[in-house]
């Protein structure tokens, strides 16, 4: 058994919602975090960094192929 302390908002939509579903409290809370469970075991490393990548995208498609000359290039503009 689990003892946990909510806010209210959070407590008011447990409430309203398992009221809505015809469910107890418990069983949404327990039905919840089965579904976030089986959410995050079943992620794989794209899924789990989706949001990141390409946050902060240089534009250039070909960084992996072609970072040495790329480098090189950087390094020149900095010395002129």
């Amino acid at each position: 058994m689990i003892t946990l302390r909510l806010d209210a908002k959070l407590e008011q939509a447990i409430n309203s919602t398992a009221k809505n579903l015809g469910l107890s409290k418990s069983e949404l809370i327990r039905k919840s975090i089965y579904d976030y469970l089986g959410r995050l075991s079943n992620q794989n490393a794209w899924e789990a960094g989706g949001e990141l990548f390409g946050k902060y995208s240089s534009g250039l498609g070909n960084l992996s192929t072609n970072r040495k000359e790329l480098v090189k290039r950087k390094i020149k503009a900095k010395r002129k």
